[in-house]
């Protein structure tokens, strides 16, 4: 199977509930994945190992909230446990299966996890309260994928009302699919 690298970029969106998006510089984030043969109608399997995948920190170094970095000591670690999907080479349309693991820590001290799934897609995704267009990968494998999650509730009154769980939250990932 072919190897292929993905690679996240600046540009980055992300958002949960009603609060306004954070603006996240994804660089240097990534990893490597294998390629299936393409079927009938070009689509190729894609599949990235969770555990060589990297996804920056959001913290004061990469993400901006309402146009400010978010406060030193505010941090949030992204774990993921799955990305895989398809890609169209053809097209450039790409849909990848996401879930991951968010973690919350404010000056030490750690919120619970949030749990995100969602569907990546180079199309476009409306939810009650969330708007995203993506582009499909151009000649170079640079592309936008959009997703919407449904966040479940933790458990933790106050950190469940303060993110108003459950809820929606949204990414924007702009990213670079090579061999």
């Amino acid at each position: 199977m072919p190897k292929m690298q993905l690679t996240t970029a600046a540009g980055c969106q992300l958002a949960i509930g009603h609060y306004p998006r954070f603006d996240y510089n994804a660089c240097g984030g990534g990893g490597r994945g294998s390629l299936e043969a393409a079927d009938g109608d070009g689509w190729c399997g894609l599949t990235l190992d969770p555990n060589g995948l990297t996804i920056p920190p959001l913290d004061w170094r990469s993400t901006r909230f309402l146009g400010l970095p978010l406060p030193p000591g505010l941090r949030i670690t992204i774990e993921p446990d799955e990305l895989s999907g398809r890609w169209q080479q053809g097209s450039g349309a790409l849909e990848l299966n996401f879930r991951a693991r968010f973690r919350f820590t404010a000056f030490g001290i750690a919120a619970p996890e949030l749990f995100v799934a969602t569907r990546l897609t180079s199309g476009s995704v409306t939810s009650q309260m969330h708007t995203a267009e993506g582009h499909p990968l151009d000649e170079r494998g640079d592309g936008t994928v959009v997703g919407v999650a449904l966040v479940p509730a933790t458990g933790t009154f106050a950190f469940d009302r303060f993110l108003g769980l459950p809820c929606e939250a949204l990414a924007v990932l702009q990213c670079r699919l090579s061999r």
